[in-house]
C-alpha cells in the first residue's frame, strides 16, 4: 500500500516541460530577466576570448618579425647626462661573429622637420629628425609604404624618406614627384613613407635621411643614437651578454641594451592586467542578473499560487514543486547564458577580423560562461523553490 502512495518522480524531459511554462507564458518578462545574465556572460567571454585572439596575434606576429632584434641605445653618464655612442661602435658591433645585420640611426635633437615653412614652429607634430643607414627597413622588420626607401646616391642629397606616423601626422598618404617637406629650415625631397615598425616604434614618428646628407646640410657629428642589429636565433643571449662593451669598450656603462620582442610581450601582459577589471564587471553584471531572476521568480511563486495548489490538489509533491522552480530558474539563466556566450564569441570574432587576429574562443571562456549562469540560476531560485514548495494546497487554492 505505501509503494502505491509514493508518487513518481519527474523525469528530465517533464522537468524541463514543466519549467519551460512560466518562462513561454511570460516571454518579455523571462527575456529581460536573462538579459542581465546574457550581459555578465557576454563580457566574460568577449574579455576572455579577445585577450586569448590578441596573444595569438602576438605570437603571429613575433614570429614572423622574429625574436633575434637587438638594440643598442646611448645611455647616461655619472653626471646624468645624455651618453654618446662612439662612430664606431656599428662597425665593432658587426664584427660579432653571431650578428647578421647593423644598422643604425642618428638623432638630430636640435633640427624640426614640417610639411611646410608656413607652419608655425611650434606645431612640431613631436616628430624627430633621424640619420639612418641605408639597410634600416630589413633589420627592423618593416618596409616601404609608398615610393622607395634611400639608396647609395640619394643618401648624399636633400631627400627624405617618413615613418607611418609621421606621414600620417603630415597628412601625407601618398608621394608626388617633386614634393618636398621642410626640414632644419630647408627644403627636402620626400621619396618614400614606410610601414609601421612594431619592434622599433621611435621610426614611426621620425623623418628619415641619410648620413652623408646630414653631415652636408645639417651639421650631423656623426655619432648613430640607437643601433639595430640581428643576431643568430640561438645565440641572442650570447650576444646581448656582449653588446655593450663591443659597442663602447671604454665605457660599456654607458650602454643601454634590449630586446625589442620583450617589450612587445611586456605590453601583452600590461593589457592582460586589464582583463581582471573587465571579469570583475562582467561578475558584478552576473550577481545582478541572479538578483533579477530571484526576482522574478518570487513574483511568479505569488502570481502561480492557484497553479501550486492546483498541482499540489492533484498528487505533485512537495520535491516536485520545489524541482519545478528550481529547475525553471536554472532554465532562464541557461538561456541567458547561452544568448550571452553567442554575444561575446560573436564580438570576439568580429574585433578580431578587424585587428588581423585569428579568432579565438577559448573552451574556459564559454564553458566557465554557461557553468556561471547555471550556478546563478540554481542559486537565485532556490529560495523562490523553497517557498513554492511550503505553499499548503488549502492556502494556495484560495487565491483561485
Amino acid at each position: 500500500m505505501q509503494a502505491a502512495l509514493n508518487s513518481p518522480k519527474l523525469s528530465l524531459t517533464d522537468l524541463a516541460r514543466v519549467a519551460s511554462v512560466g518562462l513561454r507564458t511570460r516571454r518579455v518578462r523571462a527575456a529581460l530577466s536573462a538579459l542581465g545574465i546574457a550581459i555578465g556572460v557576454a563580457a566574460i567571454v568577449a574579455v576572455l576570448g579577445l585577450s586569448a585572439s590578441s596573444q595569438a596575434g602576438l605570437i603571429n606576429e613575433i614570429s614572423k618579425l622574429g625574436t633575434n632584434l637587438l638594440t643598442v641605445a646611448n645611455g647616461q653618464t655619472l653626471s646624468g647626462a645624455t651618453a654618446e655612442l662612439p662612430v664606431a661602435a656599428p662597425g665593432m658591433i658587426s664584427r660579432i661573429e653571431a650578428v647578421t645585420a647593423v644598422d643604425d640611426t642618428g638623432s638630430l635633437s636640435n633640427t624640426d622637420a614640417y610639411r611646410s615653412p608656413l607652419i608655425p614652429s611650434i606645431n612640431t607634430n613631436a616628430l624627430s629628425v633621424q640619420v639612418t643607414s641605408l639597410g634600416l627597413p630589413h633589420t627592423v622588420g618593416t618596409s616601404v609604404a609608398e615610393g622607395r626607401f634611400l639608396n647609395a646616391a640619394t643618401a648624399r642629397e636633400p631627400v627624405a624618406v617618413l615613418g607611418a606616423a609621421a606621414a600620417a601626422r603630415m597628412g601625407i598618404d601618398r608621394i608626388y614627384p617633386g614634393e618636398r617637406i621642410w626640414v632644419g629650415g630647408q627644403w627636402f625631397y620626400l621619396v618614400g613613407v614606410l610601414n609601421p615598425a612594431v619592434l622599433a616604434p621611435e621610426i614611426d614618428t621620425s623623418v628619415l635621411i641619410g648620413y652623408p646628407a646630414a653631415q652636408r646640410y645639417l651639421g650631423f657629428d656623426g655619432h648613430p643614437s640607437e643601433i639595430y642589429l640581428r643576431a643568430q636565433t640561438d645565440q641572442v643571449n650570447a650576444v646581448h651578454d656582449v653588446l655593450a662593451a663591443a659597442a663602447n669598450p671604454e665605457q660599456p656603462n654607458q650602454v643601454d641594451v634590449s630586446q625589442p620582442s620583450d617589450a612587445l610581450v611586456a605590453q601583452a601582459d600590461a593589457k592582460g592586467a586589464l582583463n581582471s577589471l573587465f571579469l570583475g564587471l562582467g561578475a558584478v553584471s552576473l550577481l545582478v542578473g541572479g538578483v533579477g531572476v530571484a526576482n522574478i521568480m518570487l513574483i511568479g511563486v505569488l502570481e502561480r499560487r492557484s497553479e501550486i495548489g492546483l498541482r499540489r490538489s492533484l498528487g505533485a509533491t512537495k520535491g516536485h514543486i520545489r524541482n519545478q522552480f528550481l529547475a525553471e530558474a536554472i532554465l532562464l539563466s541557461l538561456l541567458g547564458g547561452a544568448a550571452g556566450v553567442a554575444s561575446g564569441a560573436l564580438a570576439t570574432i568580429v574585433y578580431a577580423h578587424l585587428k588581423h587576429w585569428t579568432a579565438v574562443v577559448p573552451t574556459t571562456a564559454w564553458a566557465g560562461g554557461l557553468t556561471a549562469a547555471i550556478l546563478i540560476g540554481a542559486i537565485a531560485g532556490l529560495l523562490p523553490a523553497i517557498r513554492a514548495a511550503r505553499l499548503s494546497p488549502t492556502e494556495a487554492l484560495r487565491t483561485v
